[in-house]
């Protein structure tokens, strides 16, 4: 199931609240937010159930043990145990068919590569889980005694299948003392109906134009001609901000709804003037666990240039690896590992003041762009027919009638999608909002949009829906 569907829209989410809305204490709310959950993260399969609940299980007494040492030792062999047990369990299920294909390739052996699927939102589950037990560790919160809201917390279904990745200490305070106020529930629609929207018109119509241009057959790929590799890259650098922030936003919006406060993920990152700024802004609650739990450990930015390399090398590498077991992922984060290197070292501050700023903001979003192309193609040989095709290097000329016709085809919808990447509507709300303030027929006015803007945006991401076959977020397979 998943958040841009008919059955989640109009029958699991109105279940959800009006169960929210009809029972009264806490405790209670839980208790059937926990359910709902369940059968949320079971819908596609239960057999992976089992999974999240023994995970849960591992850091609940991983946690507890923490909390009951107080030599330094036990508490850091607690700490060692507990999270090496969740990343051997993330490496069984996502990296075993990766290594030993790697081997097999290189040695022969073994004969048979054992086929694991692997689990839903495991990815996220087991960061969230790992960043508890870390927090416990560090004495930043007391360990949850009660295995169940332990349970909830990592079961959420609002987050734990595609993020954001929600420390436990952000939601602690929600979940013990829940309130649900009418204006955090008013804002929580309208921001569920901006990111249904966003999702099911802007990013799956970016989808069919990236999808008809940056294919997977590699003798059509091959003759696709640079100007259509360039479109579908571009296409596709909206499609992904704007399938995985609604998915964020929605998130947002249905924690607003049940009293539940999730940090924000994304801050229009295609603004950025520079690449740091862009990690800052992009997918900021994973970008924010491996600055916390790898980057500072290992010394971050306080030791000397070669140490700091390393720990950028190292981060960025692992970053790669969480989207994904195979090579263009790792090859994804050693590419802005680089860049950031490149910015610190080799730049600096003073030589990104120099460069003016047109020129700064232009080159963040061609090497973002270009960072897609590897993102999108784990075949190895596809992704160097893509990047070959680019610069027109497989003698597929620049341009085709049928890549102009589709550029003209499109040209107004894709002009919709490059303001929604912006904060234009959002200032232009804000503005629309402090008007109202002074003046009582903007005030009517104000409130008038306020109750029609998210039925008018429903309506029209259900049409978008009805029919359409491509509807999955990207971000559902890490």
């Amino acid at each position: 199931m998943v958040f841009s569907s008919m059955l989640f829209v109009f029958l699991f989410l109105p279940a959800n609240l009006l169960s929210q809305i009809l029972i009264r204490s806490p405790r209670g709310k839980n208790i059937a937010m926990l359910a709902f959950s369940l059968v949320f993260y079971s819908w596609a399969g239960p057999r992976y159930l089992l999974l999240l609940l023994g995970m849960v299980l591992i850091c609940w007494l991983g946690a507890l043990g923490i909390a009951g040492r107080e030599d330094a030792g036990g508490r850091k062999a607690y700490l060692a145990v507990t999270v090496g047990l969740c990343l051997l369990i993330l490496g069984v299920f996502k990296y075993t068919g990766f290594f030993l294909g790697n081997l097999q390739s290189l040695f022969g052996v073994p004969e048979v590569i054992p086929q694991i699927a692997l689990p839903i939102g495991i990815s996220f589950y087991t960061f969230q889980l790992i960043s508890y037990v870390a927090d416990v560790y560090r004495g930043e919160v007391k360990p949850q005694r009660r295995y169940w809201l332990l349970l909830l917390y990592a079961s959420l279904f609002h987050q734990c299948i595609a993020g954001p990745i929600v420390r436990y200490r952000d939601v602690n305070r929600d979940l013990v003392r829940r309130r649900t106020k009418p204006e955090e529930i008013s804002a929580g629609i309208s921001r569920f109906a901006v990111g249904l929207a966003k999702k099911a018109v802007l990013a799956n119509g970016c989808a069919v134009i990236a999808d008809q241009l940056l294919v997977f057959d590699a003798g059509v790929l091959a003759a696709t001609p640079a100007m259509g590799v360039l479109l579908g890259a571009f296409a596709f650098t909206l499609q992904i901000y704007l399938d995985f922030s609604a998915y964020s936003d929605m998130a947002i919006g249905m924690g607003l709804m049940c009293g539940l406060h999730y940090r924000e993920n994304f801050d229009y990152p295609y603004m950025s003037g520079s690449i740091t700024e862009f990690w800052r802004r992009w997918h900021i609650s994973l970008s924010s666990f491996f600055r916390d739990y790898v980057y500072i450990p290992l010394g971050g930015s306080r030791c000397g240039t070669g140490r700091q390399l390393f720990n950028l090398f190292v981060v960025w590498s692992l970053t790669g690896m969480w989207h994904g077991a195979s090579w263009n992922f790792i090859l994804w984060g050693i590419y802005f590992g680089a860049l950031l290197a490149i910015e610190r070292f080799v730049l600096g501050k003073d030589g990104q003041r120099f460069l003016p700023q047109a020129l700064r903001h232009g080159g963040v979003l061609i090497l973002v762009a270009f960072s897609w192309i590897i993102f999108k193609y784990t075949d190895m040989a596809l992704l160097g027919t893509a990047v070959k095709g680019l610069f027109g290097l497989n003698h597929n000329g620049f341009s085709s009638g049928s890549v102009t016709l589709l550029f003209k085809n499109n040209l107004f919808f894709l002009l919709v999608c490059v303001i929604a990447v912006t904060p234009l509507a959002k200032r232009a709300g804000e503005r629309f909002r402090a008007l109202a303030g002074r003046s009582e027929a903007v005030y009517m006015l104000y409130g008038v949009y306020q109750v029609v803007h998210p039925v008018l945006l429903l309506l029209l991401a259900a049409m978008a829906l009805v029919g359409d076959s491509y509807n999955p977020f990207l971000y559902f397979q890490f």
